[in-house]
Parts: structure tokens; C-alpha cells; sequence
């Protein structure tokens, strides 16, 4: 994510506080802001399991920071930045964990590069004629960025985006797999961009980006397309493939790969759901529909999925509907190592890294390049991935692949090395 904040002498600043400036120091604030409340929702999604004695989370938003004035290169912004109450305590040190913003740490000295910034301000509507004035701005330099030296770089960045597309996957191995389709309006040729974005977890845990292809609304034609290409460098079936029931890619998966299980996306699914019930009891369900996903077990998120079509089925048949068909695979992920549920609920990690780019209203003036909107997109997934993290119990991802048979999270039967099985100890 961008990071916006740096030292800087303010005698290389604008002159003048000209209308550019003000709009740029408004694009700062707004990006900057953006960034800091996906960073802190990452935050507390990926903590949400963890409860007290009361069943109350442990890490929680917990309003904003007082306003604060920091220092960018088009000028100073006031933030508010996100307060986290994280309760837990560090079993070795004793001490209470704390948040810590990658983004906007007490003391940020760190210029972004610019393989984080151009591609950022590409996808938020900013054509390429433009890079040079905002660049300045958020760099404090714009030296050695003429028209010249953004095409050569926009151009090379697009032959690393096809030769990553051409590449082989025959030696890598993914075992899950989340999908989305993310619809950016950034200066189109004709309609907005539809990215097909799969990220992909190796078999020793780790994250990264597998495919990224310019479709079409999300149809099942351009997600099979995708996969056919995969499949044909080399790629095998995932065992376990995460995203939105919406997502033509179901269909296409079936066929390209169908002994892949498929696990339906629960933030996707709770906002579905949440739209079919007025807002009054909105914050009710949303209580109801955490019983079913954060249950300790199948078992208990089948008995909490009755409960809440009990309690909303009569009146808001659809809302109930949209839980009771998808049941199956909304629970699929309790079939896996409980270490891995956190990770298995949700597309989350497509979903945080294109917080700031997605379904932008405001389309700038002047066509765009479909290919380089891939290309960016590619750069800003690239510069994310060297900050992923792997899974919790990297470990268990083979076992996964290897046929191991988990209940209620544990594994209890794994796969024998002569090919037969064998009871855990």
C-alpha cells in the first residue's frame, strides 16, 4: 500500500499554493486515509477469531487517533489515523500486543518507490501525461521523470506483465487458490477493466500472485480462458479455491478443474445478505451471521445457520435463501486445518490490496491503454507481495496436498508414505 510520508525540505516544494496543489494534496490525504483503513481492517479481520471469556474480540477498531498534521512533498495533511484496542498479551513478554502502521509508523523517513506509486496513481484515474506534475508532488522530485522515461518505464513494465503471464507453472505447486474479478474505470478504450486476479498458496505456505488477465464482466468464458492457459503452462488443480459466489469462475473451474472444492467468500456473502434486510436489522444479523462463520466447528455453524433462519427466514426469505443455498460451501473451509480457517473464509488478500483501485466512480478524460491497466495492476500486486505473510502452520499446506484428513480442524489421518494411510498419533 502507499505510503505517502517522508522528510522532505520544504524549499522544494510548489510554489505558490496553485489549484494543482490543492488537488493533489486532497488526492494525498484520500489515498493516504484509504490505505490506513484497509490496513487497520486487515488488522482486525485477521485477529477475529480470537475472543475473551466473554466471547467478545479481543482486537478491535477503536474510533481514530486525534488529528495530525504530517509532511508530504505537496505540502502538509491532516490525518486521522485508525485506533486498533488489540487486548491480547505476548505470552513470553507479558506485555499487551500493540498495532504497529506499516504505512504511517511515529517516525517515517522512507520515500515510496516509484513501482508503488505510478501503478497506484494509474488505476485511481491519473493519465500518463500527468505522472510527472504528481509524481513531484508525492516524491518531492520529479527529476529524471520526462514523458520519455515514464513511457520507456510504463512499456517495460508491460513486457514483465506478459512474460509473467507466459511463464511456467509446471514446477510450483498451489494448493489454494483466491479469485476475484476487480472492476477498476481508469480511461478505457470502450468498457471499464474487469482484473482476473488468482493469488495462490505454495505448498510451503507462501503467497503469491498466479494469474492476472483483462476479462470480461467476470464471465465463466474469460475465467476458463484464464484457467485453459494455466492449465496449459503447467499448473495442476488446487485443492481448495476461495472468492464470491457471483464470479463466473465457478463454472469455469468445474470444468477446467473440477476436483477442485470450492469455499464461498464470507465477506462477500455477508454483504449479499446484509442487502436483503433493512438497515435496522443489519447489525443484528451481522451478529448472527459471525455465529455461523466463526463457530468452533461445522457441526455448531450448521446449528448457528438455523438459528439465524429462524430468526430471519420468515420475514427476509431472500436473506435467509442466500445462506441455505450456499451452505456447503460457505463451510467448506472446516474440512481444513483449523490454523488455515482464518485465511480460507475470505478472499481477503485480493481484497486488501486493491482497497484503494476498485470500483472507482470518476473516469478521467482520455482512453487508456487496456494492456498497461494490466500491466499496473501487475506492479502494484508485485510491490504487495513482498509484504505477504504465510499462511498460520505453513507446515500443513502439503498435508493438505498429500491427501491428510482433518476433523474439526485437527488432523487426525494422514498420508501414509508407502501410499496407504495412517492414524495421526
Amino acid at each position: 500500500m502507499l505510503k505517502v510520508v517522508h522528510d522532505v525540505d520544504t524549499s522544494n516544494g510548489p510554489a505558490g499554493g496553485s489549484l494543482l496543489d490543492e488537488i493533489v494534496r486532497d488526492g494525498a490525504r484520500a489515498m493516504l486515509a484509504a490505505a490506513l483503513q484497509a490496513e487497520v481492517a486487515a488488522y482486525v479481520e485477521a485477529f477475529a477469531d480470537e475472543l475473551d471469556e466473554r466471547g467478545r474480540r479481543l482486537v478491535v477498531r477503536n474510533g481514530s487517533h486525534a488529528p495530525r498534521e504530517v509532511m508530504t512533498a505537496a505540502g502538509a495533511i491532516g490525518v486521522r489515523a485508525p485506533r486498533v484496542n488489540d487486548r491480547r498479551v505476548d505470552e513470553v513478554t507479558g506485555e499487551r500486543k500493540r498495532f504497529a502502521s506499516a504505512i504511517l509508523p511515529a517516525w517515517c523517513r522512507k520515500s515510496p518507490k516509484v513501482a508503488e506509486v505510478l501503478p497506484l496513481l494509474y488505476l485511481h484515474g491519473l493519465s500518463s501525461g500527468d505522472f510527472g506534475p504528481a509524481l513531484e508532488q508525492f516524491l518531492g522530485s520529479a527529476a529524471g521523470l520526462s514523458a520519455a522515461t515514464i513511457t520507456r518505464l510504463t512499456a517495460g513494465w508491460q513486457d514483465e506483465a506478459a512474460a509473467f503471464n507466459k511463464r511456467s507453472l509446471a514446477g510450483t505447486d498451489y494448493v489454494y487458490i483466491w479469485v476475484d474479478g476487480i472492476h477498476v474505470k481508469v480511461r478505457l478504450e470502450q468498457d471499464k477493466v474487469c482484473l482476473l486476479v488468482i493469488i495462490g498458496v505454495r505448498a510451503d505456505g507462501t503467497k503469491e500472485l498466479v494469474g492476472l488477465d483483462d476479462g470480461y464482466r467476470e464471465s465463466a468464458q474469460s475465467w476458463a480462458n484464464l484457467l485453459r492457459d494455466c492449465q496449459r503452462r503447467g499448473m495442476q488443480a488446487p485443492v481448495l479455491a476461495v472468492g464470491d459466489g457471483a464470479l463466473g469462475f465457478w463454472a469455469a473451474v468445474r470444468d477446467v478443474f473440477p476436483a477442485t472444492r470450492e469455499q464461498r467468500c464470507w465477506f462477500h456473502k455477508i454483504a449479499n445478505v446484509l442487502n436483503c434486510l433493512p438497515k435496522s436489522a443489519q447489525p443484528a444479523a451481522k451478529a448472527a451471521l459471525a455465529e455461523i462463520w466463526n463457530a468452533e466447528d461445522r457441526g455448531h455453524a450448521v446449528q448457528a445457520a438455523k438459528g439465524f433462519v429462524a430468526q430471519y427466514g420468515t420475514k427476509w426469505p431472500k436473506a435467509a435463501a442466500k445462506i441455505t443455498d450456499d451452505l456447503d460451501v460457505l463451510l467448506e473451509f472446516f474440512n481444513y486445518p483449523a490454523e488455515h480457517w482464518i485465511h480460507l473464509r475470505t478472499s481477503n488478500p485480493i481484497e486488501s490490496t486493491f482497497a484503494t483501485v476498485r470500483l472507482r466512480q470518476r473516469v478521467t478524460k482520455g482512453p487508456g491503454s487496456r494492456a498497461a491497466g494490466v500491466a499496473m495492476a501487475f506492479k502494484l500486486i508485485e510491490s504487495a507481495q513482498a509484504r505477504w505473510r504465510a499462511v498460520n502452520a505453513p507446515h500443513l499446506v502439503a498435508l493438505v496436498r498429500a491427501g491428510a484428513r482433518f476433523d474439526k480442524g485437527l488432523l487426525v489421518e494422514r498420508p501414509h508414505e508407502s501410499g496407504g494411510d495412517q492414524q495421526a498419533a
